[in-house]
């Protein structure tokens, strides 16, 4: 599975999408506040501005609906106003929405209070949408109208009641032959047992598996959740540390998002998935679908409310390569001319990286200090193997890259082929460029390139007894070693 992002941009229009969950009214009253009420220590807001936003299921199918996917929703809501509030929004975005009116539950409907951009309260009406005892589940049958017509299902679960049985919803769409996403709720993740893949946060995650103290314990547990659930993937959603996706058979990926003002959570998780579905329905392999999924989820968090992220905006992003960090060539130059233009000094350096071990840490993390963006150039394959000869590199340019991309101190990836990088150096024109070890300046692949543009050179320290051909060795003696058994 590639990790280098492609230079095309997903035809979103291509996929066919259908969401089931928990439906929601999300209303916003906004004003000015300018005294305290004489009733009780409490702000007066004068409202001046009220908005109703389809929230919930209807939400990720609103995401769903700006990308330009064709988007068809199901679910329940209360038979009165705010569900023709929220079919009149669904349809005006041209959302094909099938509501299973109840007159005995109102529609869930949240009430927004704010005043100069801060929430003041935040106000619930709403009751279980579960099927009575007694009653039968609409959901099946509101599914199995428009299986035959999407290529992927969604489901996005709210903990409100509408989907009681998931696992019903789960096995209709496999036997169809669809993959299932789900945004899970609650701490019995066994109701999405056989999904292709699930979407937790990592406090979700968390309540099932129990507390994760580092990544390690996270992939271990995340990994045995995965299995016992039968699921394809897990995704789990890491806040400011952006994502890390766990499949069978390939080492956990994971991918850092770029740092970024949070204004308002609200919706992220719907955004994430909802673009997640989207470039999957759209041809998109899963890492390159978790990627644009990442950038999504940091444009989100920039929006107040449950804003919706549109197809050119991620395109924007995405091109622009502030939220990727494996990049192509010309993805990386535009990205360096990008960081320029807003006065970050950008730092590059270059080798194998076959086996990371602690020296290149300390070194990558003594690089990054010295500027604001760190460029890691990186031999491929082939070029390793003219340099180390057979049986080099230990493991390929993906996942070498993949292992970089991990560190903190790591802004871009990119690969060369050449003998040196020099080519590449020449194209970027960082305002430094380091290399490690007993190297002069003057040595330095691309150095010449550097100081003509008004950069610098530098050698940097290396941690003494540190290289992969020392390991490599260490293991081959281990290998030679007896067995004691």
């Amino acid at each position: 599975m590639s990790l280098i992002h492609s230079p095309t941009f997903p035809d979103f229009t291509r996929a066919r999408i259908l969401v089931a969950g928990d439906l929601m009214l999300d209303r916003y009253w906004s004003g000015a506040t300018r005294r305290i009420s004489p009733e009780a220590p409490v702000p007066v807001v004068q409202v001046d501005r009220v908005e109703e936003r389809p929230g919930g299921a209807a939400n990720v199918a609103l995401n769903l609906a700006a990308l330009g996917v064709r988007t068809a929703l199901v679910g329940i809501t209360g038979a009165d106003e705010a569900a023709d509030l929220l079919a009149e929004r669904l349809a005006g975005v041209g959302i094909t929405a099938r509501l299973h009116r109840r007159a005995d539950v109102p529609t869930v409907t949240k009430l927004r209070v704010l005043s100069h951009h801060q929430q003041l309260i935040r106000l619930d009406f709403e009751q279980s949408l579960a099927p009575r005892d007694g009653d039968a589940d609409p959901l099946p049958a509101l599914l199995a109208e428009r299986l035959a017509d999407v290529d992927l299902l969604l489901l996005s679960d709210y903990a409100k009641g509408t989907l009681a049985d998931p696992q019903a919803l789960i096995a209709l769409a496999r036997t169809a032959g669809i993959p299932v996403l789900v945004d899970p709720k609650g701490r019995d993740f066994a109701r999405y047992r056989g999904a292709t893949l699930l979407t937790p946060n990592r406090g979700e995650l968390e309540e099932i598996v129990g507390v994760c103290r580092d990544d390690v314990a996270l992939i271990e547990k995340g990994q045995r959740l995965r299995v016992e659930l039968d699921l394809d993937a897990l995704l789990v959603t890491l806040g400011e540390r952006g994502m890390l996706l766990l499949r069978p058979s390939a080492e956990a990926l994971h991918l850092p998002t770029q740092a970024r003002e949070v204004f308002d959570v609200t919706g992220a998780g719907d955004t994430v998935i909802a673009t997640l579905a989207a470039a999957l329905g759209a041809g998109v392999d899963l890492a390159e679908a978790c990627a644009l999924a990442n950038c999504a989820a940091g444009l989100a968090v920039g929006k107040l409310g449950t804003a919706t992220v549109s197809a050119p905006e991620l395109e924007r992003a995405y091109r622009g390569t502030e939220w990727q960090t494996v990049l192509e060539q010309d993805a990386l130059v535009a990205a360096v001319a990008t960081a320029r233009a807003r006065g970050e000094r950008v730092v590059m350096t270059n080798g194998c990286f076959d086996i990371l071990h602690e020296g290149h840490v300390a070194y990558l993390q003594q690089a990054r200090r010295l500027g604001d963006r760190l460029v890691v150039a990186v031999n491929d394959d082939d070029s390793v193997r003219r340099l180390k000869g057979d049986g080099r590199p230990i493991n390929g340019v993906e996942q070498r890259m993949a292992v970089l991309a991990g560190l903190a101190s790591v802004d871009w990836v990119c690969a060369f082929g050449e003998e040196t990088p020099a080519a590449l150096i020449c194209r970027v024109k960082p305002d430094l460029l380091v290399k490690g070890g007993d190297y002069r300046p003057d040595d330095i692949a691309g150095a010449d390139c550097v100081r003509a543009n008004g950069g610098e050179v530098r050698v940097l320290d290396f941690l003494p007894g540190r290289s992969t051909s020392r390991i490599l060795g260490a293991i081959r003696k281990a290998k030679r070693q007896p067995s004691l058994s």
